[in-house]
C-alpha cells in the first residue's frame, strides 16, 4: 500500500520529531495534540531543528518547504484523510487503546495504525480496534531526526502486508530497521531500561557520582549517552511508566524501578522537559543536580 498522507497523533517531543522526519521524506504530514498551544510549540521545535540542519549544510530545501508540508490538526477528525497514523502520545496503555478506538471509527479502512510505543503490548493496542491485522509497533527512538533506528513489533494479528509497508516507510524516511516479537519491551527498551534502573540505582547506593556513573557508560562501554543524562531526555516519569510495565509483564525484580526514580516524579523533576532531574538545566551548560 502506498503512503502519502501521515497523521502523527501527539506533537510532544517523539510526536514532533517523527512529523519532521515524516515531512523531510516527502509525506504530507497532520499533526495533532490536545491543544493549539501544544502543537504550535511541536512546530517551533522543528522549525528550530530544521534551522540548525540548515546551517550545518544537511537540509535539501528550504526550512518553508518542509514545514509547509507539516498540518496542524486540532482534532482527530484529520484522520480521515490518512494513509497511516502514528501515535506518539503519553506511554500508557489505556490511553493508547482510547486513541485507536477513536480514530478507528475515524479512518477509512486502508489506513494503517501505527504505535511508538517503547514498551505496551500492540496485541493489547489492537484489542480496542476493528483492525487489528492492521496494527503495528512503529517504535522511533529519541531525538527521532537523528536516530537511524525504527523498531517495528509485530502483533499477534498483525499481518505481514502492514509489517511490510510500515517497513518501506520507514526506509523511506532514510531509518533502519529490526522486527521485534509483541513481549513487554519488545528488543531495545527490554535491553536499554535494565541499564538505567542500574544507574539509578547505584546513585541510589552512593556507589558513584552523577558524572561519574554516566562516563563509566559513554568512556567505558563505548554508549554515546550515560544512564542518567538518558533518564533525563526520555523523561523520568516516562521510565518509571515503562519500567512498571516490564515489570508486570516479566515479574523480573531487575525492571523493579529504583526508588530515587518515584521521589524525582512526586517532586517533579523529569528531567530535560521540566529543566531538572538528574542534572539542572537552567544554565548554559547543564550540571549534576543530584
Amino acid at each position: 500500500m502506498e503512503v502519502k498522507t501521515i497523521f502523527v497523533v501527539g506533537a510532544g517531543q517523539m510526536g514532533s520529531g517523527i512529523a519532521q522526519v515524516a515531512a523531510q521524506a516527502g509525506f504530507q504530514v497532520l499533526l495533532s495534540d490536545v491543544s493549539e498551544k501544544i502543537i504550535a510549540a511541536g512546530r517551533e521545535n522543528i522549525a528550530k531543528q530544521l534551522e540548525r540542519a540548515q546551517e550545518k549544510g544537511k537540509l535539501q530545501e528550504t526550512v518553508g518547504a518542509v514545514l509547509e508540508r507539516i498540518r496542524p490538526a486540532l482534532d482527530l477528525s484529520a484522520g480521515a484523510s490518512a494513509d497511516a497514523v502514528i501515535e506518539a502520545v503519553v506511554e500508557k496503555e489505556q490511553i493508547k487503546k482510547d486513541t485507536f478506538k477513536k480514530l478507528d471509527g475515524i479512518c477509512p479502512p486502508h489506513t494503517i495504525f501505527a504505535s511508538n510505543t517503547s514498551s505496551i503490548s500492540i496485541t493489547k493496542i489492537a484489542s480496542a480496534t476493528q483492525r487489528p491485522e492492521k496494527v503495528v509497533g512503529m517504535h522511533f527512538f529519541n531525538p527521532a531526526p537523528v536516530m537511524r533506528l525504527v523498531e517495528i513489533v509485530k502483533g499477534y494479528l498483525t499481518s505481514q502486508e502492514t509489517v511490510e509497508t510500515i517497513r518501506q516507510l520507514a526506509q523511506a524516511m532514510g531509518k533502519e530497521t529490526i522486527l521485534a516479537k509483541d513481549y513487554p519491551g519488545f528488543l531495545s527498551t527490554r535491553i536499554g531500561m535494565p541499564v538505567i534502573n542500574e544507574g539509578v540505582y547505584a546513585l541510589y547506593q552512593g556507589l558513584g557520582s552523577v558524572e561519574d556513573i554516566d562516563k563509566a557508560n559513554r568512556l567505558g562501554l563505548n554508549h554515546p549517552m550515560g544512564p542518567l543524562e538518558l533518564a533525563d531526555l526520555v523523561g523520568i516519569d516516562t521510565i518509571v511508566n515503562v519500567l512498571e510495565i516490564l515489570y508486570e509483564g516479566h515479574g523480573d525484580p531487575k525492571y523493579f524501578p529504583c526508588p530515587l526514580l518515584r521521589q524525582m516524579v512526586v517532586a517533579g523533576h523529569l528531567g530535560r522537559k521540566t529543566g531538572r532531574g538528574f542534572y539542572d538545566y537552567s544554565g548554559k551548560e547543564k550540571k549534576p543536580a543530584l
